[in-house]
């Protein structure tokens, strides 16, 4: 289905800022020289900052808040928040509309409880946010959690009196424990800290691995090995004694919140365990890449079917690991060399020199072979390209940051039927607009974390 859209003058205004985003920086072969480490050695002796105008900043805050409050915000809340049988229906087709009663995985009921408590916190959430995070910690606390083993089931049924997928993976726990986390800071619920810290001691009893680090990603229900049956929510793909760097990710992000909240003198060691899988052990170091599977003993599977780069988590890794050190309260620029290798190498194989935007995939040290871009990706780069910008206040990253926001609001977005398009292949617009991947947390997260970087400036 084409994209097409029906703003009238608004719409012109936003279709005009998105062109004065993209405007301006068309020879990317600028940016790539630049972010080259013979560049990047020039740039450093010359110390050469930039600061964007405020007529700039001003547009851009105002799209960003355009995008959070008319468009992300309206189309979740209120009506998908299942006052019925409790939690979040997610199951909307390409225009936004509810297909019926569907399963409801640990991911999305997360990650919809994380969205509404960050927005609560943020000066554009309301109590009514913060009473529909109420309303997603009851469900996942009454419905998803596992009572006799811990841990949260993987999916349960529209009505969440029945798990349908009882298994226990760490990408579903980790996302209970940042959305709980989050929901804890925004509440004072004490009993969101208390189940917060019995799945943190779940996770330490079960999963983690301390002969070689990091964690163990799949369980049966009681935490044993799964069955052969089973297969791996993440690809089925993916062996039992497998680690991937997705769930690495998505742990980093989840005890970095997890220790903002706790005093765990554990979490602090597997916080700190964790910047190191993901600087160490994850990265490729002739490559300046992230390779995405392992063997339990962080052996890198090789050949054609596993030499492949995701630049989304590779660019969403930098930002979480620059929370994480604040977190550890370690300085930043100890990793600024990994950040810029690793930037680099997205923009220069991944980015779309023309339209803006990130592609999704590739094979290492080729142009990207899988060229649509997919919601999460152009949010997570957002996001990280403006981090890279505060820490390094240079150009580069800002025109990046610029640059994709300029795709994300001309093409990405879906002024007309609310939230963002799965994924763009050319003009084609695919997927659903929620579902068990699919919620407001990547998009939604952005434009909260963006905002509260430029609002929050001091350069």
């Amino acid at each position: 289905m084409r994209m097409r859209s029906r703003l009238g003058g608004r719409g012109r205004f936003l279709r005009a800022g998105a062109r004065q985003l993209t405007d301006g920086w068309h020879d990317l072969e600028t940016f790539l020289g630049q972010v080259s480490p013979s560049a990047i050695r020039r740039k450093q002796a010359s110390s050469t900052l930039y600061r964007p105008s405020d007529a700039e900043l001003t547009r851009i805050q105002s799209i960003l808040v355009r995008i959070l409050t008319e468009n992300i915000v309206p189309f979740w809340y209120p009506s998908t928040v299942d006052t019925e049988d409790g939690g979040y229906r997610a199951n909307h087709d390409l225009q936004g509309r509810w297909k019926g009663p569907a399963n409801k995985s640990i991911v999305s009921q997360a990650r919809n409880l994380w969205f509404y408590s960050r927005l609560a916190r943020s000066q554009y959430g309301t109590h009514e946010h913060l009473r529909a995070a109420s309303h997603g910690h009851e469900f996942l606390r009454g419905s998803m959690w596992d009572a006799e083993f811990g841990g949260f089931y993987w999916e349960v049924d529209p009505t969440g009196r029945r798990p349908t997928q009882s298994f226990k993976h760490v990408y579903g726990q980790a996302m209970a424990l940042y959305a709980l986390s989050e929901y804890a800071v925004a509440s004072g619920d004490t009993s969101a800290i208390t189940l917060s810290d019995q799945l943190f001691r779940n996770l330490e009893d079960h999963a983690h691995d301390p002969e070689y680090g990091g964690y163990h990603e799949f369980f049966q229900r009681d935490w044993g090995p799964p069955s052969p049956e089973d297969a791996n929510p993440l690809g089925r793909h993916i062996a039992p004694n497998m680690k991937t760097t997705n769930a690495h990710v998505h742990l980093l992000e989840s005890i970095t919140r997890y220790c903002g909240l706790s005093e765990d003198s554990v979490a602090r060691q597997r916080l700190i365990e964790l910047i190191l899988v993901m600087t160490s052990a994850t990265v490729h170091k002739k490559l300046g890449a992230c390779r995405q599977l392992f063997l339990d003993n962080w052996a890198p599977l090789r050949g054609a079917g596993h030499n492949r780069v995701s630049y989304g988590h590779d660019v969403e890794g930098i930002w979480l690991l620059m929370e994480a050190l604040k977190v550890a309260n370690q300085p930043n620029p100890l990793l600024l060399d990994l950040y810029r290798t690793v930037f680099g190498y997205a923009v220069r194989y991944g980015f779309d020199r023309r339209a803006g935007g990130f592609y999704t995939e590739g094979r290492p040290r080729r142009a990207a072979d899988r060229r649509e871009k997919v919601w999460w990706v152009q949010a997570e780069a957002l996001l990280s390209a403006l981090h890279m910008y505060v820490l390094t206040r240079e150009r580069t990253y800002f025109e990046c940051f610029r640059q994709t926001l300029g795709w994300i609001s001309a093409r990405q977005v879906d002024w007309e039927n609310k939230e963002w398009f799965a994924e763009v292949d050319g003009g084609t617009a695919r997927g659903n607009k929620a579902g068990a991947w699919k919620d407001p947390y990547h998009n939604g997260r952005a434009m909260i974390e963006c905002l509260a970087l430029l609002e929050g400036r001091k350069w």
